[in-house]
């Protein structure tokens, strides 16, 4: 990245262009950036924050690029059709992806750590960028969701975080293949599920991963992952897990409806910790954030201390409020493992389940259809209700034909209570006519900010 180059953001609101436009901003360079949603009149005041910083807005109309010497920021998805996307070719400016920007900045930090995995990627990232911060590392971190630790007056849309130390954090997306990309001092690896790609595409793409690090932390509790990393025999290789022999390993697990408390076994000791927020599957996020930390030079004590003060991520099965004893959760699951593990901390607790899903496309149904509606069934009572409304659309050609009823119309198939009601409107009156006393409202969902809007009126209406 250059100081003196101008990058233009096409699509900047969108949750891993927001915290990047933000760090090259105070890097020192020019920012600017488009957005569909701006020009739809969708989340203000996400867009009011980006011009306090500095950054100027335009309509994605192409007017905002001006000069070849302009650096387009862009996925590499978007069509050549979108005006942004022509002017710059017209004018000859150079392209590069969000990933490739991103590891241009986190490959030159003198010290690096990349969070990989199907999921708890945000949440990892998060953890670490917590304990370091509360360390005094102060490290930059890069996110695809809201910190809640670093949320601010002057921060309301703390996805990322600009220090003055040597440590660069930031989760990495296998998705596009971009993983490949970073050359990470710490490798973490989560798990490895069906999500966008192949299951043959993800075991290229982390096995490598893993290998470019210096030291991997890997969950050994994963069969995939544990399929993938102990064969390798890799020098730096940190396990964390459930299992008898994870390095970084939890027991005594009590679960309790806003946190767990669980007994930390590593390097020879035993540690009591206490968290703030709720899952199994966020135990195992603490682990590697814990184990992650301690590679990097701090102390187990330390790191355990700080990740007790973790307060979660913006739309992590974060709590919007109580109506008439019903709870509505706002989460941003929306492949099989993050929707399983949702569900599983919802369900340590009586009451029944009204959970509420928009697919974030077409395309995703027809990867993971299948094994989303087996999640549902699965983890999902008769007490329980399903409703999806059709996938979020924002434009562009898609093929349409597969759609959100066939996952509803298999979870009615295993003997489970789900409807497909196409408009979000209409599934919002069909929530709070079903609601009872008691109920929980899981809302989720990916890739379409509004969901926490959507959240919010369901609660609104329960408390009326």
């Amino acid at each position: 990245m250059h100081k003196n180059k101008s990058y233009f953001f096409c699509g900047i609101g969108g949750s891993g262009m927001l915290p990047l436009a933000n760090i090259v901003s105070d890097a020192g360079a020019n920012v600017a950036g488009s957005d569909r949603a701006l020009d739809q009149g969708r989340l203000g005041p996400k867009f009011e924050w980006l011009q306090s910083l500095g950054i100027k807005l335009f309509p994605q109309d192409g007017s905002g690029l001006i000069s070849g010497d302009q650096i387009l920021i862009a996925s590499a998805a978007i069509e050549d059709s979108v005006p942004d996307i022509a002017e710059a070719k017209a004018l000859g400016c150079t392209r590069m992806t969000r990933a490739e920007l991103l590891a241009n900045l986190f490959n030159a930090a003198p010290r690096s750590v990349a969070v990989g995995g199907t999921s708890g990627k945000s949440t990892v990232t998060g953890m670490i960028g917590w304990i370091l911060t509360d360390a005094g590392r102060d490290p930059t971190i890069m996110n695809g969701a809201v910190m809640k630790n670093f949320v601010a007056d002057d921060a309301p849309f703390a996805s990322a975080r600009v220090g003055q130390g040597d440590v660069f954090v930031s989760e990495v997306d296998e998705s596009d293949g971009s993983i490949a990309l970073f050359t990470p001092e710490v490798a973490v690896l989560n798990n490895v599920s069906l999500d966008h790609k192949s299951l043959e595409e993800l075991r290229q793409l982390f096995g490598d991963f893993a290998r470019k690090a210096k030291a991997c932390v890997w969950n050994a509790d994963d069969a995939e992952t544990a399929a993938l990393i102990a064969p390798m025999a890799l020098p730096g290789a940190i396990s964390f897990g459930f299992c008898a022999d994870a390095h970084f390993r939890a027991t005594d697990i009590t679960d309790l409806p806003l946190g767990s408390r669980f007994t930390l076994h590593a390097m020879g000791k035993a540690y009591p910790v206490a968290l703030i927020v709720p899952g199994r599957h966020n135990i195992a996020n603490a682990l590697a954030a814990i184990a992650a930390s301690v590679a990097l030079g701090m102390s187990v004590a330390q790191a355990v201390s700080s990740v007790e003060r973790f307060n979660g991520l913006a739309r992590r099965f974060d709590i919007v409020g109580t109506g008439n004893d019903i709870t509505v959760i706002d989460d941003f699951g929306h492949n099989p493992d993050k929707i399983a593990a949702t569900l599983a901390t919802l369900k340590a607790f009586p009451g029944p389940i009204i959970a509420f899903f928009q697919p974030h496309g077409y395309g995703p149904i027809r990867v993971m259809g299948a094994e989303l509606a087996s999640v549902f069934a699965d983890n999902l009572d008769n007490t329980d209700h399903l409703i999806l409304c059709d996938p979020v659309y924002f434009g562009g050609t898609v093929d349409k034909s597969i759609g959100s009823e066939s996952i509803t119309d298999a979870v009615v198939a295993a003997g489970r209570n789900a409807d497909h009601i196409p408009t979000r409107e209409d599934c919002g009156n069909r929530i709070v006519e079903l609601a009872r006393p008691g109920d929980r409202i899981v809302i989720m969902g990916a890739r379409d900010d509004t969901l926490s809007a959507f959240a919010a009126d369901v609660l609104a209406r329960l408390q009326h």
